[in-house]
Protein backbone atom coordinates (compact mmCIF):
# COMPACT_ATOMS: atom_id res chain seq x y z
CA UNK A 1 0.00 0.00 0.00
CA UNK A 2 3.07 2.51 0.22
CA UNK A 3 4.31 1.66 -2.62
CA UNK A 4 0.95 2.62 -4.45
CA UNK A 5 0.73 5.65 -2.08
CA UNK A 6 3.81 6.56 -3.46
CA UNK A 7 3.16 6.33 -6.60
CA UNK A 8 0.20 8.14 -6.77
CA UNK A 9 1.51 11.03 -5.57
CA UNK A 10 4.32 11.34 -8.02
CA UNK A 11 2.03 11.05 -10.38
CA UNK A 12 -0.57 13.54 -9.16
CA UNK A 13 2.49 15.89 -8.15
CA UNK A 14 3.71 15.19 -11.72
CA UNK A 15 0.58 16.52 -13.54
CA UNK A 16 0.10 19.47 -10.88
CA UNK A 17 3.47 21.06 -12.14
CA UNK A 18 2.72 20.57 -16.00
CA UNK A 19 -0.08 22.67 -15.32
CA UNK A 20 1.36 26.14 -15.17
CA UNK A 21 3.73 25.73 -18.27
CA UNK A 22 1.09 24.09 -20.70
CA UNK A 23 -1.56 27.30 -19.73
CA UNK A 24 1.34 29.69 -20.22
CA UNK A 25 2.26 28.28 -23.60
CA UNK A 26 -1.58 27.73 -24.66
CA UNK A 27 -2.30 31.28 -23.58
CA UNK A 28 0.60 32.27 -25.62
CA UNK A 29 0.50 30.68 -28.80
CA UNK A 30 -3.23 32.05 -28.91
CA UNK A 31 -2.04 35.48 -28.72
CA UNK A 32 -3.16 36.48 -25.83
CA UNK A 33 -0.56 39.11 -23.41
CA UNK A 34 0.59 38.90 -19.66
CA UNK A 35 -3.24 40.16 -18.65
CA UNK A 36 -4.91 37.27 -20.09
CA UNK A 37 -2.32 34.80 -19.36
CA UNK A 38 -2.54 36.62 -14.99
CA UNK A 39 -5.89 35.76 -15.81
CA UNK A 40 -5.96 32.35 -16.14
CA UNK A 41 -3.66 31.43 -13.68
CA UNK A 42 -5.75 33.42 -11.26
CA UNK A 43 -8.65 31.55 -11.81
CA UNK A 44 -7.05 28.25 -10.13
CA UNK A 45 -5.49 30.19 -7.27
CA UNK A 46 -8.29 31.93 -6.34
CA UNK A 47 -11.23 29.12 -5.73
CA UNK A 48 -8.20 27.36 -4.12
CA UNK A 49 -7.42 30.07 -1.13
CA UNK A 50 -11.30 30.66 -0.70
CA UNK A 51 -11.84 26.97 -0.58
CA UNK A 52 -9.20 25.62 1.20
CA UNK A 53 -11.01 26.30 5.24
CA UNK A 54 -13.97 24.31 3.43
CA UNK A 55 -11.89 21.28 2.22
CA UNK A 56 -9.82 21.22 5.68
CA UNK A 57 -13.54 20.34 7.34
CA UNK A 58 -14.07 17.73 4.34
CA UNK A 59 -10.71 15.97 5.11
CA UNK A 60 -11.70 15.29 8.10
CA UNK A 61 -15.05 13.79 8.00
CA UNK A 62 -14.69 12.17 4.97
CA UNK A 63 -12.29 8.82 4.60
CA UNK A 64 -8.74 10.88 3.36
CA UNK A 65 -8.36 8.11 0.09
CA UNK A 66 -11.93 8.67 -1.23
CA UNK A 67 -11.34 12.41 -1.10
CA UNK A 68 -7.78 12.58 -2.50
CA UNK A 69 -9.14 10.00 -5.34
CA UNK A 70 -12.28 12.40 -6.29
CA UNK A 71 -10.11 15.45 -6.43
CA UNK A 72 -7.69 13.98 -8.93
CA UNK A 73 -10.80 12.18 -11.02
CA UNK A 74 -11.79 16.01 -11.20
CA UNK A 75 -8.56 16.99 -12.25
CA UNK A 76 -8.38 14.91 -14.61
CA UNK A 77 -11.78 16.06 -16.37
CA UNK A 78 -10.67 19.56 -15.92
CA UNK A 79 -7.64 18.89 -17.81
CA UNK A 80 -9.25 16.72 -20.56
CA UNK A 81 -11.26 19.42 -21.10
CA UNK A 82 -9.20 21.74 -21.99
CA UNK A 83 -6.95 19.47 -24.21
CA UNK A 84 -10.30 19.13 -25.99
CA UNK A 85 -10.66 23.22 -26.58
CA UNK A 86 -6.76 23.44 -27.92
CA UNK A 87 -7.09 20.55 -29.80
CA UNK A 88 -10.07 21.56 -31.36
CA UNK A 89 -8.63 25.05 -32.00
CA UNK A 90 -10.54 27.35 -29.69
CA UNK A 91 -8.72 28.56 -27.50
CA UNK A 92 -11.53 30.74 -25.34
CA UNK A 93 -10.07 32.90 -22.58
CA UNK A 94 -13.20 32.48 -20.48
CA UNK A 95 -13.08 28.81 -20.95
CA UNK A 96 -9.79 27.85 -19.88
CA UNK A 97 -9.79 30.16 -16.68
CA UNK A 98 -13.44 28.36 -15.71
CA UNK A 99 -11.73 24.69 -16.57
CA UNK A 100 -8.38 26.17 -14.25
CA UNK A 101 -11.06 27.25 -11.51
CA UNK A 102 -12.84 23.68 -11.74
CA UNK A 103 -8.90 22.37 -10.86
CA UNK A 104 -8.04 25.01 -8.23
CA UNK A 105 -11.21 23.87 -6.15
CA UNK A 106 -10.16 20.73 -6.64
CA UNK A 107 -6.69 20.64 -4.81
CA UNK A 108 -8.05 22.69 -2.33
CA UNK A 109 -10.37 20.04 -1.82
CA UNK A 110 -7.96 17.24 -1.96
CA UNK A 111 -4.55 18.84 -0.78
CA UNK A 112 -6.40 19.02 3.21
CA UNK A 113 -6.42 14.99 3.04
CA UNK A 114 -3.07 13.97 2.00
CA UNK A 115 -1.27 14.06 5.25
CA UNK A 116 -4.59 12.05 7.08
CA UNK A 117 -3.74 9.60 4.03
CA UNK A 118 -0.60 8.82 5.02
CA UNK A 119 -1.41 8.47 8.89
CA UNK A 120 -3.85 6.11 7.49
CA UNK A 121 -1.76 4.17 5.26
CA UNK A 122 1.94 4.72 6.87
CA UNK A 123 2.72 2.78 9.79
CA UNK A 124 4.13 5.35 12.29
CA UNK A 125 8.10 4.21 12.30
CA UNK A 126 8.13 4.89 8.36
CA UNK A 127 6.24 8.08 8.39
CA UNK A 128 9.35 10.68 8.55
CA UNK A 129 11.05 8.72 5.25
CA UNK A 130 7.86 8.41 3.32
CA UNK A 131 6.87 12.54 3.72
CA UNK A 132 11.07 12.79 2.46
CA UNK A 133 10.25 10.58 -0.30
CA UNK A 134 7.04 12.48 -1.37
CA UNK A 135 8.68 15.35 -0.83
CA UNK A 136 11.53 14.20 -3.63
CA UNK A 137 8.85 13.17 -5.94
CA UNK A 138 7.73 16.61 -5.60
CA UNK A 139 10.63 18.81 -6.14
CA UNK A 140 11.86 16.51 -8.91
CA UNK A 141 8.54 16.53 -11.00
CA UNK A 142 8.83 20.45 -10.30
CA UNK A 143 11.77 20.70 -12.04
CA UNK A 144 11.17 18.19 -14.53
CA UNK A 145 7.67 19.41 -15.40
CA UNK A 146 8.44 22.76 -16.88
CA UNK A 147 10.95 20.88 -19.63
CA UNK A 148 8.60 18.19 -20.58
CA UNK A 149 5.40 20.11 -20.71
CA UNK A 150 7.66 22.37 -23.01
CA UNK A 151 9.01 19.58 -24.93
CA UNK A 152 5.33 17.79 -26.15
CA UNK A 153 3.91 21.34 -26.09
CA UNK A 154 6.86 22.78 -29.68
CA UNK A 155 6.60 18.49 -30.69
CA UNK A 156 2.53 18.40 -30.78
CA UNK A 157 0.87 21.88 -29.26
CA UNK A 158 -0.67 22.48 -25.93
CA UNK A 159 -3.44 20.70 -26.42
CA UNK A 160 -1.80 17.31 -26.30
CA UNK A 161 0.47 18.53 -23.14
CA UNK A 162 -3.15 18.78 -21.02
CA UNK A 163 -4.05 15.64 -22.51
CA UNK A 164 -0.40 13.95 -21.47
CA UNK A 165 -1.79 15.83 -18.06
CA UNK A 166 -4.86 14.48 -17.52
CA UNK A 167 -3.46 10.87 -18.32
CA UNK A 168 -1.34 11.50 -15.22
CA UNK A 169 -4.31 12.15 -12.88
CA UNK A 170 -6.34 9.52 -14.60
CA UNK A 171 -3.47 6.96 -13.51
CA UNK A 172 -2.98 8.67 -10.62
CA UNK A 173 -6.56 8.27 -9.28
CA UNK A 174 -6.55 4.46 -10.09
CA UNK A 175 -3.23 3.76 -8.16
CA UNK A 176 -4.92 5.73 -5.02
CA UNK A 177 -8.28 3.91 -5.83
CA UNK A 178 -6.41 0.58 -5.01
CA UNK A 179 -5.09 2.50 -1.78
CA UNK A 180 -6.97 0.65 1.38
CA UNK A 181 -6.98 3.12 4.57
CA UNK A 182 -7.47 2.05 8.18
CA UNK A 183 -11.18 1.51 9.58
CA UNK A 184 -10.50 4.18 12.22
CA UNK A 185 -9.48 6.92 9.86
CA UNK A 186 -13.42 8.32 9.11
CA UNK A 187 -15.15 11.68 9.98
CA UNK A 188 -13.59 14.09 12.38
CA UNK A 189 -16.23 13.39 15.27
CA UNK A 190 -16.14 9.52 15.53
CA UNK A 191 -12.88 7.51 16.15
CA UNK A 192 -9.71 9.91 16.86
CA UNK A 193 -6.46 7.98 15.70
CA UNK A 194 -4.74 10.24 19.08
CA UNK A 195 -4.52 13.01 21.34
CA UNK A 196 -1.88 13.81 23.79
CA UNK A 197 -2.30 15.56 26.57
CA UNK A 198 -0.78 19.06 26.90
CA UNK A 199 1.79 20.80 29.15
CA UNK A 200 1.15 23.46 31.65
CA UNK A 201 2.55 25.33 28.55
CA UNK A 202 -0.38 24.45 26.03
CA UNK A 203 2.23 22.30 23.85
CA UNK A 204 1.59 18.75 23.22
CA UNK A 205 3.76 16.38 24.24
CA UNK A 206 4.92 18.54 26.97
CA UNK A 207 4.40 17.29 30.73
CA UNK A 208 1.45 14.91 29.56
CA UNK A 209 1.39 11.27 28.94
CA UNK A 210 0.41 10.45 25.60
CA UNK A 211 -1.88 8.20 25.43
CA UNK A 212 -2.52 5.18 22.64
CA UNK A 213 -4.38 5.59 19.93
CA UNK A 214 -6.56 2.25 20.88
CA UNK A 215 -7.17 3.76 24.20
CA UNK A 216 -8.59 7.30 22.57
CA UNK A 217 -11.06 4.84 20.32
CA UNK A 218 -12.53 3.20 23.05
CA UNK A 219 -12.74 5.93 25.25
CA UNK A 220 -14.33 8.32 22.46
CA UNK A 221 -16.91 5.03 21.42
CA UNK A 222 -17.81 4.58 25.12
CA UNK A 223 -18.43 8.26 25.60
CA UNK A 224 -20.47 8.28 22.63
CA UNK A 225 -22.85 4.75 23.92
CA UNK A 226 -22.83 6.00 27.13
CA UNK A 227 -24.54 9.42 26.14
CA UNK A 228 -26.71 7.34 23.78
CA UNK A 229 -28.03 5.34 26.44
CA UNK A 230 -29.16 8.35 28.61
CA UNK A 231 -30.48 10.39 26.35
CA UNK A 232 -32.95 7.43 25.45
CA UNK A 233 -33.42 6.37 29.18
CA UNK A 234 -33.01 2.77 28.47
CA UNK A 235 -33.66 -0.08 30.63
CA UNK A 236 -32.55 -3.63 29.86
CA UNK A 237 -29.64 -5.08 27.75
CA UNK A 238 -31.81 -5.62 24.56
CA UNK A 239 -33.13 -1.92 24.47
CA UNK A 240 -29.95 -0.81 24.80
CA UNK A 241 -28.27 -3.32 22.45
CA UNK A 242 -30.98 -2.16 19.73
CA UNK A 243 -30.52 1.47 20.62
CA UNK A 244 -26.62 0.76 19.74
CA UNK A 245 -27.30 -0.80 16.67
CA UNK A 246 -29.31 2.03 15.08
CA UNK A 247 -26.11 4.39 16.41
CA UNK A 248 -23.73 2.28 14.70
CA UNK A 249 -23.11 -0.21 17.30
CA UNK A 250 -23.31 -3.66 16.06
CA UNK A 251 -24.44 -6.25 18.20
CA UNK A 252 -24.81 -6.73 22.42
CA UNK A 253 -21.02 -8.20 22.64
CA UNK A 254 -19.91 -4.74 20.81
CA UNK A 255 -22.29 -2.81 22.75
CA UNK A 256 -21.26 -4.55 26.51
CA UNK A 257 -17.15 -4.41 25.07
CA UNK A 258 -18.14 -0.54 24.89
CA UNK A 259 -20.30 -0.12 28.62
CA UNK A 260 -17.18 -2.05 29.80
CA UNK A 261 -14.63 0.42 28.14
CA UNK A 262 -16.41 3.08 29.81
CA UNK A 263 -16.07 1.82 33.17
CA UNK A 264 -20.32 1.07 33.26
CA UNK A 265 -21.51 -2.50 34.17
CA UNK A 266 -24.69 -2.58 33.14
CA UNK A 267 -27.14 -0.42 30.92
CA UNK A 268 -28.64 1.10 33.46
CA UNK A 269 -25.16 2.27 35.24
CA UNK A 270 -24.75 3.75 31.07
CA UNK A 271 -27.69 5.30 31.21
CA UNK A 272 -27.16 7.29 34.73
CA UNK A 273 -23.79 7.36 34.90
CA UNK A 274 -20.66 9.38 34.14
CA UNK A 275 -19.09 9.81 31.10
CA UNK A 276 -15.44 9.54 30.93
CA UNK A 277 -13.36 12.81 31.12
CA UNK A 278 -13.25 14.52 28.17
CA UNK A 279 -9.35 14.40 26.33
CA UNK A 280 -8.07 18.13 26.58
CA UNK A 281 -7.87 19.66 23.87
CA UNK A 282 -9.70 17.37 21.23
CA UNK A 283 -11.91 18.91 19.11
CA UNK A 284 -15.15 17.18 19.24
CA UNK A 285 -18.71 17.86 20.62
CA UNK A 286 -19.13 20.09 23.61
CA UNK A 287 -19.94 19.56 26.98
CA UNK A 288 -24.14 19.07 26.42
CA UNK A 289 -24.02 18.34 23.10
CA UNK A 290 -25.31 14.95 22.05
CA UNK A 291 -22.46 12.71 21.71
CA UNK A 292 -23.39 11.05 18.60
CA UNK A 293 -24.27 14.03 16.61
CA UNK A 294 -22.09 15.73 14.24
CA UNK A 295 -20.71 18.87 14.49
CA UNK A 296 -22.36 21.41 12.04
CA UNK A 297 -19.81 22.59 9.45
CA UNK A 298 -19.06 26.24 11.30
CA UNK A 299 -18.61 24.67 14.76
CA UNK A 300 -16.41 22.10 12.85
CA UNK A 301 -14.40 25.13 11.74
CA UNK A 302 -14.27 26.36 14.75
CA UNK A 303 -13.13 23.48 16.98
CA UNK A 304 -10.38 23.34 13.76
CA UNK A 305 -9.67 26.77 14.85
CA UNK A 306 -9.61 26.02 19.02
CA UNK A 307 -6.86 23.21 17.72
CA UNK A 308 -4.81 25.70 16.70
CA UNK A 309 -4.84 28.49 19.19
CA UNK A 310 -4.24 25.19 21.71
CA UNK A 311 -0.44 25.35 19.98
CA UNK A 312 1.06 28.38 20.23
CA UNK A 313 4.09 26.74 18.67
CA UNK A 314 2.71 25.38 15.42
CA UNK A 315 0.78 28.83 14.92
CA UNK A 316 4.43 30.75 15.29
CA UNK A 317 5.78 28.61 12.85
CA UNK A 318 2.97 28.51 10.23
CA UNK A 319 3.13 32.51 10.56
CA UNK A 320 6.91 32.77 10.25
CA UNK A 321 6.36 30.24 7.05
CA UNK A 322 4.03 32.07 5.09
CA UNK A 323 6.68 35.05 5.82
CA UNK A 324 9.29 32.76 4.14
CA UNK A 325 6.73 31.85 1.24
CA UNK A 326 6.64 35.82 0.87
CA UNK A 327 9.93 36.51 0.82
CA UNK A 328 10.51 33.78 -1.97
CA UNK A 329 8.56 35.49 -3.98
CA UNK A 330 10.40 38.88 -3.18
CA UNK A 331 13.39 36.85 -4.84
CA UNK A 332 11.87 34.73 -7.52
CA UNK A 333 10.88 38.14 -9.21
CA UNK A 334 14.30 40.20 -8.66
CA UNK A 335 16.93 37.68 -8.67
CA UNK A 336 16.05 36.57 -11.90
CA UNK A 337 16.35 40.25 -13.32
CA UNK A 338 19.60 40.81 -11.68
CA UNK A 339 21.52 37.62 -13.01
CA UNK A 340 20.76 38.39 -16.44
CA UNK A 341 21.52 42.29 -16.19
CA UNK A 342 24.31 41.69 -14.00
CA UNK A 343 25.56 38.34 -13.69
CA UNK A 344 26.64 37.23 -16.77
CA UNK A 345 23.07 36.55 -18.52
CA UNK A 346 20.26 33.97 -18.65
CA UNK A 347 23.09 30.94 -18.01
CA UNK A 348 23.53 32.21 -14.76
CA UNK A 349 20.38 32.36 -13.87
CA UNK A 350 19.96 28.85 -14.79
CA UNK A 351 23.16 27.82 -12.69
CA UNK A 352 21.37 29.50 -9.52
CA UNK A 353 17.94 27.71 -9.66
CA UNK A 354 20.07 24.33 -10.72
CA UNK A 355 22.13 24.71 -7.64
CA UNK A 356 18.74 25.83 -5.49
CA UNK A 357 17.22 22.52 -6.85
CA UNK A 358 20.04 20.37 -6.04
CA UNK A 359 20.09 21.63 -2.56
CA UNK A 360 16.08 20.94 -2.23
CA UNK A 361 16.47 17.47 -3.43
CA UNK A 362 19.62 16.42 -1.07
CA UNK A 363 17.60 18.63 2.36
CA UNK A 364 15.02 16.63 1.18
CA UNK A 365 16.81 13.09 1.10
CA UNK A 366 19.10 13.60 4.30
CA UNK A 367 16.16 14.99 6.38
CA UNK A 368 15.26 11.42 7.32
CA UNK A 369 18.97 10.57 8.21
CA UNK A 370 20.43 13.16 9.69
CA UNK A 371 20.75 13.23 13.95
CA UNK A 372 17.84 15.75 14.72
CA UNK A 373 17.26 16.22 18.37
CA UNK A 374 15.41 19.11 18.32
CA UNK A 375 12.89 18.76 14.88
CA UNK A 376 11.01 22.03 15.35
CA UNK A 377 14.60 24.12 15.58
CA UNK A 378 15.92 22.25 12.59
CA UNK A 379 12.63 23.13 11.12
CA UNK A 380 13.11 26.94 11.44
CA UNK A 381 17.02 27.23 11.06
CA UNK A 382 16.36 25.80 7.88
CA UNK A 383 13.65 28.64 6.73
CA UNK A 384 16.06 31.64 8.27
CA UNK A 385 18.87 30.01 5.82
CA UNK A 386 16.72 31.81 3.37
CA UNK A 387 18.51 34.93 4.37
CA UNK A 388 22.02 33.98 2.51
CA UNK A 389 20.40 34.36 -1.22
CA UNK A 390 18.63 37.54 -0.19
CA UNK A 391 22.45 39.28 1.42
CA UNK A 392 23.69 38.05 -1.65
CA UNK A 393 21.39 39.51 -3.99
CA UNK A 394 21.47 42.51 -2.36
CA UNK A 395 25.40 43.16 -2.75
CA UNK A 396 24.83 41.48 -5.63
CA UNK A 397 27.76 38.78 -5.16
CA UNK A 398 29.00 36.98 -8.60
CA UNK A 399 26.93 34.37 -9.71
CA UNK A 400 28.47 31.38 -7.97
CA UNK A 401 28.51 32.46 -4.68
CA UNK A 402 24.73 33.45 -5.09
CA UNK A 403 24.23 29.57 -6.67
CA UNK A 404 26.27 28.82 -3.30
CA UNK A 405 24.03 30.43 -0.61
CA UNK A 406 20.36 29.30 -2.89
CA UNK A 407 22.05 26.09 -2.28
CA UNK A 408 22.16 26.32 1.15
CA UNK A 409 18.72 27.79 1.41
CA UNK A 410 16.73 25.00 -0.62
CA UNK A 411 18.80 22.87 1.43
CA UNK A 412 17.60 24.18 4.89
CA UNK A 413 13.50 23.89 2.96
CA UNK A 414 14.64 20.35 1.99
CA UNK A 415 15.19 19.67 5.79
CA UNK A 416 12.00 21.59 6.62
CA UNK A 417 9.59 19.74 4.33
CA UNK A 418 9.71 15.81 5.89
CA UNK A 419 10.43 16.97 9.15
CA UNK A 420 7.42 19.35 9.52
CA UNK A 421 5.34 17.52 8.16
CA UNK A 422 6.10 14.26 10.23
CA UNK A 423 6.03 16.90 13.57
CA UNK A 424 2.13 18.48 13.02
CA UNK A 425 1.17 14.68 12.02
CA UNK A 426 2.60 13.42 15.52
CA UNK A 427 1.35 16.52 17.18
CA UNK A 428 -1.92 17.24 15.82
CA UNK A 429 -4.76 14.67 16.60
CA UNK A 430 -5.97 13.30 13.44
CA UNK A 431 -9.47 13.56 13.70
CA UNK A 432 -8.45 17.67 13.34
CA UNK A 433 -5.56 17.06 10.92
CA UNK A 434 -7.24 18.44 7.61
CA UNK A 435 -8.33 21.74 8.80
CA UNK A 436 -5.25 22.32 10.74
CA UNK A 437 -3.15 21.37 7.97
CA UNK A 438 -5.25 23.76 5.54
CA UNK A 439 -4.64 26.53 7.20
CA UNK A 440 -0.71 26.25 6.89
CA UNK A 441 -1.71 25.68 3.42
CA UNK A 442 -3.30 28.61 3.13
CA UNK A 443 -1.30 30.68 4.30
CA UNK A 444 1.70 28.94 1.94
CA UNK A 445 -0.23 29.52 -1.05
CA UNK A 446 -1.57 33.06 -0.25
CA UNK A 447 2.28 34.67 0.33
CA UNK A 448 4.11 33.34 -2.46
CA UNK A 449 1.77 35.30 -5.56
CA UNK A 450 1.83 38.06 -2.53
CA UNK A 451 5.50 38.53 -3.17
CA UNK A 452 5.58 37.82 -6.76
CA UNK A 453 3.00 40.89 -7.24
CA UNK A 454 4.62 43.31 -4.96
CA UNK A 455 8.33 42.84 -5.56
CA UNK A 456 8.45 45.14 -8.56
CA UNK A 457 6.55 48.00 -7.28
CA UNK A 458 8.22 47.82 -3.99
CA UNK A 459 11.65 47.62 -6.13
CA UNK A 460 10.86 50.36 -8.04
CA UNK A 461 10.75 52.65 -4.71
CA UNK A 462 13.15 51.33 -2.05
CA UNK A 463 15.88 49.45 -5.09
CA UNK A 464 16.85 46.31 -5.36
CA UNK A 465 19.77 46.11 -2.58
CA UNK A 466 17.09 47.69 0.38
CA UNK A 467 14.14 45.29 -0.26
CA UNK A 468 16.62 42.46 -0.14
CA UNK A 469 18.23 43.60 2.59
CA UNK A 470 15.06 43.78 4.56
CA UNK A 471 13.46 40.26 3.07
CA UNK A 472 16.54 38.63 4.44
CA UNK A 473 16.10 39.98 7.46
CA UNK A 474 12.78 39.73 7.73
CA UNK A 475 12.52 35.69 6.65
CA UNK A 476 15.25 35.50 9.70
CA UNK A 477 13.69 37.35 12.45
CA UNK A 478 10.46 35.36 11.69
CA UNK A 479 12.21 32.04 12.04
CA UNK A 480 14.39 32.38 14.63
CA UNK A 481 11.69 34.18 16.87
CA UNK A 482 9.60 31.18 16.41
CA UNK A 483 12.61 29.05 17.99
CA UNK A 484 12.17 31.19 20.76
CA UNK A 485 8.02 30.27 21.28
CA UNK A 486 8.82 26.62 21.10
CA UNK A 487 8.69 24.84 24.49
CA UNK A 488 11.99 23.42 25.27
CA UNK A 489 9.71 20.15 26.64
CA UNK A 490 8.09 19.84 23.42
CA UNK A 491 11.22 19.69 20.60
CA UNK A 492 12.53 16.76 23.45
CA UNK A 493 9.05 15.05 23.39
CA UNK A 494 8.80 14.91 19.86
CA UNK A 495 12.60 14.26 19.29
CA UNK A 496 11.96 11.36 22.04
CA UNK A 497 9.09 10.02 19.59
CA UNK A 498 11.08 10.24 16.37
CA UNK A 499 13.91 8.04 17.78
CA UNK A 500 11.42 5.41 18.87
CA UNK A 501 9.58 5.83 15.89
CA UNK A 502 12.27 5.86 13.02
CA UNK A 503 15.62 4.73 14.74
CA UNK A 504 17.36 7.88 12.36
CA UNK A 505 15.92 10.88 14.18
CA UNK A 506 18.12 10.77 17.18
Amino acid sequence: MMHRLLIGRCLSALATALIPTTLTLAVLRAGGDGGELGIVLASELIPLLVLLPVGGVLADRVRPGRLALAADLVRCLSQAAIAAELLLGLNRLLDLALLSAVAGAAIAFGSPAVPRLVIAVVPGPERLRMNARIGVVTSLSSVAAPAIAGTVTVAAGPGWAAGLTAVLFACSALTLGGVRTTPGVAGAAVLPDESRTPGKSGAPGGAGVARTAEDHRSTEVARRAAGILRASGARGPRRAAGILRVSGVRGPRRAAGILRASGASSPKRAAGGQEPEPVPGASGPRRGEPQGERASFREDLAQGWQEIKARPWFLACVLAHGVWHLVAGLFLTLAPVTAVHHLGGETAWMVIVQSGTVGLVLGVFAAPRLPVRRPLVAVQAGAACYLLPMLALAVPTPAPVLAGAYFVAMFGLGLLSPLWETVVAEEVPERALGRVRSFDQLISFASRPLGLAVAAPLAGVTGVTALAVTGGVLVAAANLMAIVWQPRRHDRATAGRSRERTGTVR
